[in-house]
């Protein structure tokens, strides 16, 4: 039997899964746990899961409403700008956030994890923390199952319900991602914490004007407390704002791993930003906020 806080490596076939974070998958189809057989996952019911040769499994079901989550594109540039150090120091303000929400010791689930850095930094700052990256992009999942020796990661639909046992989790991270605020107070134990990370208006403020980028929704605070209202009480509240400068490449990799992507060719991006002068100055501009359970 596994223990809530065994933070063992699963090495079974091609899974990468710390222990503690297998035993808090349940079925997507019908909620019971899952156990391991060779490169898959199955529930007693007999619902399968393939375990991917990158290590992750994938948890998704025949319904689906997001698509595919971040082609293959959008994670890279994600990863390079990552990598670069540019969002370092909200990275390191998640970590702090969970030591002072006194969750840094149990499972911690990043909702729509993209990479894994986040969960990442967060896993290098408290050691006896176990993580599970969860996203529906095959792409950023194959990066996230190598972020960390302590994490797993699973495909889903974060829309259709998050493969996890009842309160299994001790803290759910949420960074520029999708939310359903009745899952999150499902899968989160009562003594646990939600962080979730949003742009604020002033996020890049200064590529949008130069490049005619889509800009951040002036409502997004406001649905964003909507969503959570009946679930979860509002616990604290900070902005962070980083200076930057960044390259040409930068970017484009900036650009590249945002909405806009979807909107604006790579040819005409390339145009429009070599127009630029080299260093570029930008302010990455974000609003934390922490929900306790209701």
């Amino acid at each position: 039997m596994t223990r809530t806080g065994d933070t063992t490596p699963a090495v079974l076939g091609r899974l990468r899964m710390p222990a503690a974070a297998l035993a808090a998958l349940a079925c997507p189809h019908c909620g019971q746990g899952l156990a391991p057989s060779e490169n898959a996952l199955a529930c007693g019911s007999g619902h399968g899961f393939d375990v991917a040769r990158e290590g992750y499994v994938s948890l998704l079901t025949g319904r689906r409403t997001a698509g595919t989550g971040d082609s293959a594109q959008m994670v890279r540039a994600r990863q390079e700008f990552q990598q670069a150090g540019h969002y370092a120091a909200l990275a390191a303000r998640l970590a702090g956030l969970a030591g002072e929400a006194g969750t840094g010791g149990g499972l911690v689930v990043d909702a729509g994890a993209g990479t894994g850095y986040y969960l990442r930094t967060l896993l290098e700052e408290h050691g006896r923390a176990t993580g599970l990256a969860l996203d529906v992009s095959k792409f950023a999942l194959r990066r996230a199952a190598k972020a960390h020796p302590r994490a797993g990661a699973a495909a889903c639909d974060t829309w259709h319900g998050l493969p996890l046992r009842d309160g299994a989790a001790a803290l759910l991270l949420n960074v520029f991602a999708p939310r359903d605020g009745a899952e999150f107070r499902r899968v989160l134990h009562r003594g646990g914490a939600l962080v979730v990370v949003i742009p604020t208006s002033r996020h890049l403020a200064e590529l949008v004007a130069a490049l005619g980028l889509v800009s951040v929704d002036a409502r997004k605070e406001e649905r964003l407390e909507a969503s959570l209202a009946e679930y979860f009480t509002p616990a604290h509240r900070e902005e962070l704002d980083s200076p930057m400068l960044l390259s040409r490449a930068d970017v484009i990799s900036v650009v590249g791993m945002g909405p806009s992507a979807r909107h604006l060719a790579s040819g005409e991006l390339r145009e429009r930003v070599a127009a630029l002068p080299e260093p570029v100055s930008a302010t990455a501009s974000f609003a934390i906020s922490v929900h306790r359970p209701c």
